[in-house]
């Protein structure tokens, strides 16, 4: 029995595989027309319906199209013809996923799309002589596929390979618009996942905060400033504000071993010059790694090129806070 049942999971499975490798030789010239139509849509949305399981499918698409930089949303077909037809406006761009391409819930839709020509359709179907197909700007075959399961008729393979199809879509676009990991991060920012993609910016201490003193300033002051700012660092600075060392809580042994009457030192005579600076985009996983490896405890934070004007410091505690590892 055991032995039987595996064999069930192993055949559904590779009945899936079969209909991916099947969608993959699909792919070529239509799926760029429906990539232009979609990256092309720059002042619309892209709105996607289907009905049943090919429904479920559609709001994966749309889900995962908002959150790789492509608006989208998905709209109940059943509902469209009671109404919601009037979410779809002037240079939205509308897919619609059906297997058959002749589900009555989405011809409404079709014939409404085909009314204003700024509304560009995309449809994706199995059945090139559907109505789905034949209408639309722009359509994608689906493969032939045999569903997983006895009588071929549960849903199985079909919707895997609609699913594959949403995916390489959305990704084809976001690397046409060269969507980034800080890009992914304001669209995620709740969970771990926005944890691992914080960065410099996000969690350095900036503005009054920073613990900065002059370098022709005296060793004294230097004290006062690393007591009050409870840092353990203080960031040295030339006149015209650009930084050119640093100071820390094991420097200030260090100093107190070397010379007497330390506190009526000038800064710069005693200060580590060329501080390890990083740009604020820096993830802080990195930046984490960076510390450990120089055996540091904070790190300065730049923007852009101008890698001796410290904008913030980032210290290894807030790290540790963020349960950063």
């Amino acid at each position: 029995m055991k032995k039987k049942i595996q064999k069930i999971a192993k055949d559904v499975i590779q009945f899936e595989i079969q209909a991916l490798q099947n969608l993959k030789k699909n792919v070529g010239n239509k799926f760029n027309e429906i990539l232009k139509i979609i990256l092309n849509c720059k002042e619309g949305k892209v709105i996607i319906s289907g009905v049943g399981k090919s429904g479920i499918i559609g709001k994966k698409w749309a889900a995962t199209f908002s959150s790789t930089g492509t608006p989208a949303f998905f709209m109940d077909a059943s509902n469209a013809s009671h109404g919601d037809m009037g979410q779809i406006t002037s240079k939205d761009v509308v897919i619609l996923i059906s297997n058959s391409g002749e589900s009555e819930e989405l011809k409404n839709i079709i014939q409404y799309t085909s009314r204003n020509r700024n509304i560009k359709l995309i449809g994706i179907t199995s059945k090139k002589d559907s109505v789905l197909y034949k209408n639309s700007d722009a359509s994608f075959l689906m493969p032939k596929i045999k569903e997983a399961g006895p009588e071929n008729i549960v849903p199985t393979s079909s919707t895997t390979a609609q699913l594959a199809l949403g995916d390489a879509i959305a990704i084809a676009c976001m690397e046409n618009k060269n969507f980034t990991k800080l890009d992914f991060k304001k669209f995620h920012p709740g969970g771990s996942l926005s944890v691992k993609l914080k960065t410099a910016s996000d969690l350095m201490i900036k503005g009054d905060k920073i613990p900065k003193i002059k370098e022709n300033m005296m060793m004294k002051k230097a004290i006062k400033i690393i007591d009050n700012k409870k840092l353990g660092v203080l960031i040295v600075t030339k006149n015209n504000g650009l930084t050119c060392g640093i100071i820390t809580d094991g420097d200030l042994k260090r100093i107190a071993q070397k010379y007497t009457n330390f506190e009526n030192i000038k800064v710069q005579k005693v200060m580590k010059t060329n501080p390890i600076s990083i740009d604020e985009n820096t993830l802080v996983a990195s930046a984490l790694s960076l510390m450990n490896l120089k055996k540091i405890t904070s790190l300065c934070v730049h923007k852009k090129k101008l890698k001796r004007k410290t904008i913030g410091i980032l210290h290894m505690h807030d790290i540790l806070r963020s349960n950063i590892n």
